[in-house]
């Protein structure tokens, strides 16, 4: 029963740590751009969402803030590299260094708990009240979670796939396949950069209100790890789907990529591994799971030239008779 309690939490979890993946993928697949920005924009919108609600505004409201906030953060990288010329890894880790000290100024503290102040989750959940023979095996909060998770989710999925099928959406795609070739058509790519690095961080930020509204507590480190956390994600997804198929296949993949990586360390932990671990379970999952399409593809081109190298000596064997 602890081993099913804690995949039904665990699919709540990879559904809203899925958004930040989300916008990971905006930048690391879509643009080409290695932003390291999002270990600080995730803790900023935690941050954010969690003050604001400390000051009684309500728990929905306090979302816009925290998208803003990630806005914010994307347009200070994005700044950094195409008006001051530095590049995109470098330009991130500066922005993620300040926005240690800032999140640290927006909660005037390393730990901000929301104790006795109601979050989205926490009004859900007293509105439900699950029978006993549900209760046994799906607790409220897990329902809850999962209810919000899909219900953001959607609403993500269905606005990056709106987006990116607009005029706008397209020119973002396509400096990221060849930028020459947009500033070549007379559009500024520094632009979209800027603009895709906003839209990035926006949803990260805002994963990171959710995620701080649902474990009850925003805290200046809770971004560390997360950009290893969404190439995880993208890249298990990549592997069960394939990188091929349409845009909102690729969008709904990461989402259950990141669902099936939180399944995994929940199992895992059920089975003893130790936490202090888990960077360097993660860490080993990434680099198996971004060696599997190598593998994969270099076994289908074996196959390949062995096919045609078949199909050659079939040609030729008429004539040497």
């Amino acid at each position: 029963m602890g081993v099913l309690l804690s995949i039904e939490g665990a699919i709540g979890q990879g559904i809203l740590w899925g958004i930040m993946a989300l916008g990971v993928y905006i930048t690391f697949r879509i643009l080409d751009f290695a932003d390291l920005t999002v270990d600080g924009s995730f803790a900023t919108g935690g941050a954010v969402s969690a003050v604001l609600i400390m000051n009684g505004v309500d728990p929905w409201i306090t979302l816009p803030a925290a998208i803003v906030a990630g806005c914010l953060c994307g347009a200070c990288t994005g700044l950094l590299h195409t008006m001051c010329k530095i590049p995109p890894i470098l330009a991130g880790i500066l922005t993620q260094i300040g926005l240690y000290s800032i999140n640290l100024m927006i909660m005037d503290k390393s730990n901000l708990p929301l104790l006795k102040v109601d979050t989205m989750f926490s009004r859900l959940a007293d509105a439900i009240d699950l029978p006993r023979s549900i209760s046994r095996w799906l607790t409220t909060n897990n329902l809850v979670c999962l209810l919000i998770g899909i219900l953001f989710a959607v609403a993500v999925i269905g606005f990056a796939y709106w987006f990116f099928g607009t005029e706008t959406g397209a020119t973002i795609r396509a400096t990221g396949n060849n930028a020459n070739m947009v500033r070549a058509n007379g559009v500024s790519t520094n632009r979209t950069n800027i603009l895709a690095l906003i839209l990035s961080n926006a949803f990260i930020a805002l994963s990171g209100a959710l995620v701080a509204q649902q474990q009850g507590y925003a805290d200046v480190k809770m971004g560390i790890g997360a950009i290893v956390i969404a190439l995880a994600s993208i890249v298990i997804g990549e592997v069960i789907f394939g990188r091929k198929g349409g845009f909102l296949r690729r969008l709904i993949s990461i989402i259950v990529g990141s669902i099936i990586y939180r399944i995994i360390v929940a199992v895992v932990l059920q089975l003893g591994l130790n936490a202090d671990n888990l960077k360097l379970f993660t860490a080993i999952l990434v680099g198996v799971a971004l060696t599997i399409p190598v593998i994969l593809d270099k076994r289908r081109q074996s196959a390949t030239y062995r096919r045609l190298t078949a199909a050659a000596d079939s040609v030729e064997e008429p004539f040497n008779a």
